[in-house]
């Protein structure tokens, strides 16, 4: 096989993989947009996947390619970008994301990517190849993005208690079914959004490193359309494991509560992606959940529960990093011995 076709089955093969990530954001963080909907029993499994999945892709025509543009340009320096980081980050990202989806513990895809990126540039050149400002506004969102969640989840909690006040429950509940609806599609749009740019940022990255593109080339279209599409279709399967955790293990919830949270979470996902910060929306919704039972009763919250998704956040960006920088070394080797 001659160098130049080898170049391009390399590349069309990392291309593969960089969707299969993609592919599992959306299998594993599929819970992060239907939980509160299926739990309070608004819809059926089977009705929130697909809502999920349209609004995934509807995502496409609502939002500009600010995060794939700080995973492309602002985690890691362009320099040091070749098939074998790539390919480290990816197994880095993919083997993490399975490990948790398998525990159902719900972890970021998000830091997950990111903590492969930097574990893979790290093992080839040291930590000169990082980039402070992307890498610190990306760890500062760990902490903020749930504590936004929280906040807003709390906040439209007290204000919806407060304009209904003389309602009764049941005409409460009635409301709310409809409303959740709304505000589960509008999570769904900022899920899509946020999640499918990361991987069109790690693909564009390679087609910069390969001599596909020039540095400063747009992200093509084809490119951003297949992340859409791929993240769609991965939340069109679901991760189940993940749906009970989120959904009632937390806190209990009712439509009231289920629409707050949402709501309180896509208010967050809209703000990062507009500002261009990779956030996890598993933070995201889980602090806007916490956000809802706090607003009822602190003691409503299962703190226990919530400490042990903490820690899944605190290991995720270290773990992926130490499995990434270690696929980057085997990865060159395999790639190095079949000529590439």
């Amino acid at each position: 096989m001659e160098p130049a076709q080898l170049s391009f089955w390399i590349v069309a093969t990392l291309v593969l993989v960089a969707l299969a990530f993609d592919f599992l954001n959306g299998f594993h963080d599929a819970a992060n947009s239907i939980a509160t909907v299926v739990s309070t029993r608004v819809l059926t499994p089977y009705q929130a996947v697909l809502l999920a999945t349209f609004f995934n892709f509807a995502a496409l025509f609502v939002f500009q390619l600010k995060v794939a543009t700080t995973v492309g340009r602002g985690i890691i320096d362009q320099g040091v970008v070749d098939h074998y980081v790539v390919f480290g980050a990816l197994v880095g990202a993919i083997t993490w994301n399975l490990i948790t989806w398998w525990y159902g513990i719900p972890s970021s895809s998000s830091h997950a990517l990111v903590g492969g990126l930097v574990g893979a540039a790290v093992a080839k050149a040291g930590t000169w190849a990082l980039i402070p400002s992307g890498i610190f506004k990306t760890v500062a969102f760990i902490l903020i993005s749930p504590l936004l969640g929280m906040l807003f989840g709390a906040l439209l909690m007290l204000a919806v208690s407060w304009i209904f006040l003389r309602s009764t429950p049941s005409r409460v509940d009635r409301w709310f079914r409809r409303l959740q609806l709304v505000s589960a599609s509008l999570y769904s749009l900022g899920h899509g959004g946020n999640d499918a740019q990361k991987t069109a940022g790690i693909i564009w990255m390679l087609l910069i490193a390969a001599g596909y593109l020039g540095t400063q080339d747009p992200i093509p279209m084809w490119v951003v359309t297949a992340c859409y599409v791929t993240i769609a279709l991965g939340t069109a399967f679901g991760g189940w494991r993940i749906v009970k955790t989120m959904g009632q293990r937390i806190t209990k919830l009712k439509p009231v509560g289920g629409f707050c949270a949402e709501t309180g979470g896509a208010l967050t996902l809209f703000l990062a992606t507009g500002l261009g910060i990779p956030v996890s929306t598993t933070h995201t919704i889980t602090g806007a959940i916490v956000g809802v039972g706090t607003a009822h009763n602190v003691s409503a919250v299962r703190w226990g529960v919530a400490g042990t998704i903490v820690w899944a956040w605190v290991l995720t960006i270290p773990c992926s990093a130490f499995i990434s920088g270690i696929a980057w070394y085997f990865g060159r080797m395999a790639f190095s011995s079949a000529g590439g």
